[in-house]
């Protein structure tokens, strides 16, 4: 076995377990992490695949903005868990069946594709050249020629998630200070100051010096 595959099968190991740990962890927070973790370890086999500029995306946009985002929300949501777990064997059986149908999905999807017997026709060419072909700009290509729409709409429904997250940090709570934009909008200079009419108070006047003298001599005596 060579390196190579030493560190595939580490990558691997330590993916199954971070994704494992995703739907076991007790603490959202938690769950989070180990999300991070596992995208972390699917960027290393996506280098080790030669897919340099995938691996960088999957860095920087999932564990560097959406999973940052979903601690964000996880965190400021103060989710009440124990109220989560009420109903999770009451809907366990609903969610094995769906996941044992997605799992089957998969694996005939997969088997197909391990199924072919013809061998993959690979193109050789000069050192030279294949040093010239650039990862990215072929991929860019094919992301904004034939992937285009289904591109977009993945674009707008992450757009809806950081909407609908913003809108969900921002909802009236009790530890929460929020103010309405209308209501700052529409205020008035008499709404945030009163004015308020008081009497005169006259000041007492204040003590003679010789006074104060006899009160220090009086207490030395």
């Amino acid at each position: 076995m060579d390196a190579k595959t030493g560190f595939f099968y580490l990558f691997s190991a330590v993916l199954l377990f971070a994704s494992f740990r995703v739907i076991t962890a007790r603490n959202p927070v938690y769950a989070a992490l180990y999300l991070v973790l596992a995208f972390a370890q699917a960027a290393a086999l996506w280098i080790l695949l030669k897919a340099e500029f995938l691996a960088i995306t999957l860095v920087l946009v999932y564990v560097g903005a959406v999973m940052v985002l979903f601690l964000f929300v996880v965190m400021m949501l103060d989710i009440n868990v124990d109220s989560m777990r009420q109903g999770f064997w009451k809907h366990f059986p609903v969610a094995a069946t769906l996941g044992a149908v997605i799992a089957l999905e998969m694996a005939a999807v997969l088997m197909g594709g391990f199924r072919t017997t013809e061998e993959p026709k690979t193109v050789e060419l000069a050192g030279q050249a294949a040093a010239q072909i650039s990862n990215t700009k072929e991929l860019g290509k094919v992301l904004y020629s034939q992937y285009v729409y289904p591109l977009e709409i993945a674009a707008v429904i992450l757009l809806v998630a950081m909407i609908a997250a913003i809108a969900l940090t921002l909802r009236q709570r009790k530890d929460s200070k929020y103010s309405s934009p209308s209501d700052q909008v529409r205020v008035k200079a008499g709404d945030r100051m009163t004015v308020l009419k008081m009497d005169a108070t006259k000041a007492a006047p204040p003590a003679p010096a010789g006074s104060a003298a006899d009160a220090v001599e009086g207490k030395k005596a």
